[in-house]
């Protein structure tokens, strides 16, 4: 009877507010496996963040909003494009932050160059700094840029470090880290702490996974790249060669105020600390660039899934041409709807992800929309091993770039704190084709006829994976 009554409620409980497969998904699990299921549930089953972190949010959206009203964001910065113009005012309602013109961007495909364009950058600060990174590793390849940060301390810069707690306790340096900071000046926390012993409990997989440098409200970078050495400081890595490939952005301009602002709102989620001194008119200098830009912020905080609707507006949008790179391509419904659709529709429509992933349950999900996709006409290209493209963004038409550190996944729709930038104008988009003609000419193209030769053990565990990707 306990049973039973297991089941029953799991069947008027689970569905609400959730996606029809996430809820079929746990479903199935709790109709299976009743107690282990509900435990299942009970533990991660929710992605719900706690609710003065929620709060928080609300205030420093209404805030933003407010501060930004006399922005001409849909005015003089209007696209020209119909649906980009749509999207501005979509990621506007939804994020808070306006689209803002007069900005310059250069992207950085080199692991190292982007580390030490960060360095140097930070060489000039004069006022803050503001670092916030997924993982954070102070190693022999990031020591550089921690070394600069000190010496900004020495000179009177305040530098403030954010890094995601369980995101970077998993790396060898981390207890190494710690101790180095300590002996510092630099003010830094850990993001979203399991503090179980305060009374505060949430599903212990969320993660703040955004990639943000702010120097002086003048100088910003944002793009996959975590803080730490290429490897990821693991001696298994290292031996086979396997490093990670990433795409990091630099701008300078009013956009570079919007890149604050998030850094400043998961401050004050982790802090209670409004950092008014680092709060200026950046947003309303007029600046010399040629690139319109727009910060789009997204997270368990928001309700809107932001990042998933400017992804699929954007890519039913395109007319031409749409080149995808997501180390984790893991959609749900609506995505592949949009990418699929785009293709069936003559779309020239490119999928780059690694040949081999890192991540054993996310990389077979994957594997298993490629069916789907190569029957749509979406043509994938494998990345080679050892090495891990990590790179997150996308090209449409001549028209968009977005890049940030959103994966085109469940997890970073609905778990992870993300961070995007859309930025319009030819010299980015050319910009993000070279780095896209690169990856291009290393990687080799998956046919619908090798893919269908695939063993019927790798369909079952891709197919498995891809129920369990969905247990969101």
């Amino acid at each position: 009877m306990v049973q039973i009554g297991v089941c029953v409620a799991a069947l008027g409980i689970i569905p609400g507010n959730r996606r029809p497969s996430t809820g079929m998904a746990w479903l199935i699990l709790v109709l299976a496996v009743p107690f282990f299921g509900l435990l299942a549930f009970l533990f991660v089953g929710s992605n719900r963040v706690e609710r003065d972190r929620r709060e928080r949010q609300v205030r420093v959206n209404a805030e933003i909003h407010a501060r930004t009203q006399d922005i001409a964001e849909l005015g003089e910065h209007r696209p020209d494009i119909p649906y980009v113009a749509g999207v501005a005012v979509l990621n506007r309602r939804l994020g808070a932050l306006p689209m803002v013109g007069g900005n310059r961007a250069r992207f950085y495909p080199d692991y190292g160059a982007s580390i030490a364009a960060m360095t140097a950058a930070v060489e000039t600060a004069e006022r803050f700094v503001h670092v916030q990174f997924y993982i954070s590793a102070w190693d022999e390849v990031t020591a550089p840029f921690f070394e600069a940060l000190v010496r900004a301390t020495e000179r009177g810069v305040r530098v403030r470090l954010l890094f995601d707690h369980l995101g970077s306790r998993g790396i060898p340096v981390y207890g190494t880290m710690l101790e180095r900071l300590r002996e510092t000046t630099i003010e830094w926390h850990p993001m979203m702490p399991l503090e179980l012993l305060k009374g505060k409990w949430r599903r212990p997989d969320l993660r703040n996974h955004r990639k943000i440098l702010v120097v002086d409200g003048l100088i910003g970078f944002a793009g996959s790249q975590n803080l730490i050495e290429p490897s990821y400081n693991k001696p298994a890595n290292q031996e086979a060669g396997r490093t990670w490939v990433e795409l990091v952005t630099r701008v300078e301009g009013p956009v570079v105020a919007e890149l604050n602002a998030v850094f400043l709102s998961d401050w004050y989620s982790e802090t209670d600390e409004i950092l008014a001194d680092t709060v200026d008119s950046a947003l309303a200098r007029t600046g010399d660039g040629d690139v319109v830009a727009q910060v789009v912020p997204s997270g368990p905080g928001f309700t809107t899934e932001n990042n998933l609707r400017m992804f699929t507006t954007l890519i039913y949008g395109a007319k031409r041409r749409l080149s995808i790179t997501s180390p984790y391509f893991v959609p749900d419904e609506s995505l592949l709807y949009a990418i699929t659709t785009a293709a069936q529709r003559g779309v020239e429509v490119e999928l780059f992800v690694s040949a081999v992933g890192d991540q054993f349950m996310v990389h077979h999900a994957q594997r298993s929309y490629c069916q789907a996709l190569l029957e749509a006409g979406v043509r994938i290209q494998l990345y080679p091993a050892p090495f891990v493209l990590h790179s997150k963004h996308f090209s449409v038409d001549d028209d968009v770039v977005v890049i940030g550190s959103s994966n085109m996944d469940l997890r970073s729709f609905a778990l992870n704190y993300e961070v995007s930038l859309m930025l319009l104008g030819g010299e980015v988009v050319q910009q993000v084709r070279v780095v896209e003609d690169t990856y291009r000419s290393l990687s080799r193209e998956l046919t619908l006829e090798e893919w269908q030769e695939r063993s019927h053990r790798s369909r079952y565990v891709d197919n498995v994976m891809r129920l369990t990707s969905a247990l969101q």
